[in-house]
């Protein structure tokens, strides 16, 4: 698939999130062909509802199919980002501070590239992560490969 369409796809789900107050998390496109897969995560404070899903697969396929940027069939598919939703934007880290997050970096830091603790904020380009009481380290959010909260029971 080309680039500009997987852009153009993200750029039309940003337009639905925002019209309907929600927060776009994630677009992946996959495959190509009659075999695309396009996966839209939204949220909001509270959770998103099946509902919120269903109106942003409505609207967004609508728009898709308009702009014929998917010729052929594709597979559309709108969920929430669930418990342990991907941590991508800045804002990410301070909207769940006080929460539990592992940190995956592409450089080590302290020896080590995978860390997990209580997310204590983002300020000047670092995570904030509580790794143990009293011990807050900095991660640089540019050497970030994969971030996430994590559930606990």
């Amino acid at each position: 698939m080309r680039q500009p369409a997987s852009a153009k796809i993200e750029e039309l789900a940003q337009q639905v999130a925002q019209s309907l107050s929600l927060e776009l998390v994630e677009v992946e496109v996959k495959g190509e062909g009659n075999a695309v897969l396009v996966r839209v995560s939204i949220d909001k404070p509270g959770g998103v509802t099946h509902g919120d899903c269903e109106q942003v697969s409505r609207e967004l396929g609508a728009m898709l199919d308009a702009d014929d940027l998917l010729p052929g069939h594709y597979t559309l598919e709108v969920s929430s980002p669930g418990v342990e939703r991907k941590l991508n934007k800045t804002q990410d880290y301070q909207r769940f501070q006080g929460q539990k997050a592992k940190v995956t970096l592409r450089e080590p830091v302290e020896g080590k590239r995978t860390f997990e603790g209580t997310l204590a904020g983002y300020a000047d380009g670092q995570i904030l992560l509580e790794t143990e009481p009293g011990k807050t380290l900095q991660l640089p959010f540019d050497q970030v490969r994969k971030a996430n909260l994590k559930f606990e029971w």
